[in-house]
């Protein structure tokens, strides 16, 4: 075994004008984070406990989406998905459209720990939260007020907005989405940087999880599911590694990214950095997104082909970054 390694995210795709204190309000969550789990592993936790622990504390700040925090759809309403893989049995987890449940990864959790089955959504998640006790608050605790404003910006420029918390350029005429060169399913949208959360981790007796946690795309239609719910698309964990996603959900679901990143390192035999670079750039066509991921022997790697990514990673042996923009 070659120790534990933990990474997080808060999502790929950057705007390049991102303002530089919240380049540093989200190193200092990614950094805090970091340090969360890196205490845990220290403790002997299993990866599974550490993966929530630490998407939970990503849930309850409002600087990601997800959680507090997360995008709005386009009635105005949260609805929030996540979902949690244990590798050494491929035991998991989801929920989807969650409106009620203070920390979805925990509900997550549980559909994989307390129920017969692998993901649970809507009412009937929500039933299920209830009939195990977990904390419940009002869905305005998830609304923020620059939420709503972008949301308003969202409708009147009537796109996506992914990034939704940096300003739309001339919003008055909705150009900022009519000439945007990026689509979605051969549709406009605006700027793009899903800012979804998730963890993967190995621990010191080499198992893999990973978790994810979204509150989706600002303005998004009601119902909408992403990738971040989706075992082998958006959360993906077995003996050999862990991996989370980020970015645009339906590229993520045609490539089953994920997933990709553990086939190709079992059938073509490549190690974890070459198979995270191999699925980013073979299986994501025009889409863009980004991924972390653990292996098995304590390896630690990252991938994506957008701006940039919200991303942190350390591993037993002392490496630890943090970072935003480009790989070095």
């Amino acid at each position: 075994m070659g120790g534990w390694a933990i990474a997080v995210h808060g999502g790929a795709g950057v705007d390049p004008n991102l303002p530089t204190q919240r380049q540093e309000e989200a190193k200092q969550l990614l950094t805090r984070c970091l340090h969360l789990g890196i205490s845990a592993l220290r403790s002997s936790l299993p990866a599974i406990d550490v993966v929530e622990l630490v998407v939970r504390e990503l849930e309850t700040d409002p600087l990601f989406n997800s959680g507090r925090g997360s995008a709005l759809t386009e009635n105005g309403t949260v609805e929030m998905e996540a979902s949690i893989m244990d590798g050494p049995k491929r035991r998991c987890g989801a929920v989807s459209g969650i409106t009620t449940v203070k920390n979805p990864i925990s509900l997550a959790r549980l559909v994989m720990d307390k129920s017969p089955h692998s993901y649970l959504a809507f009412s009937g998640a929500e039933a299920f939260a209830r009939k195990q006790g977990v904390e419940l608050v009002d869905n305005e605790y998830f609304v923020t007020e620059d939420n709503k404003g972008m949301l308003k910006l969202a409708k009147e420029a009537n796109s996506i907005v992914f990034d939704y918390r940096i300003p739309i350029l001339d919003t008055c005429s909705g150009a900022g989405a009519l000439d945007s060169p990026l689509q979605m399913n051969g549709l406009p949208i605006s700027i793009y940087a899903p800012e979804t959360v998730g963890c993967v981790v190995v621990d010191s007796e080499g198992r893999c999880a990973a978790a994810t946690s979204t509150g989706g795309l600002m303005n998004k239609m009601m119902g909408r599911i992403g990738d971040s719910p989706l075992i082998g698309a958006g959360t993906y964990a077995c003996d050999l590694c862990g991996v989370s996603c980020t970015g645009e959900g339906e590229a993520i679901i045609r490539a089953t990214l994920a997933r990709e990143v553990a086939a190709v390192m079992e059938y073509k035999g490549l190690n974890l950095q070459d198979a995270v670079d191999f699925v980013v750039k073979e299986r994501l066509d025009e889409g863009q997104a980004g991924l972390i991921a653990v292996s098995k022997n304590g390896e630690v790697a990252c991938g994506f082909n957008s701006n940039g990514m919200f991303r942190g990673m350390a591993t037993e042996d002392g490496y630890m970054e943090v970072g935003i923009w480009d790989q070095n």
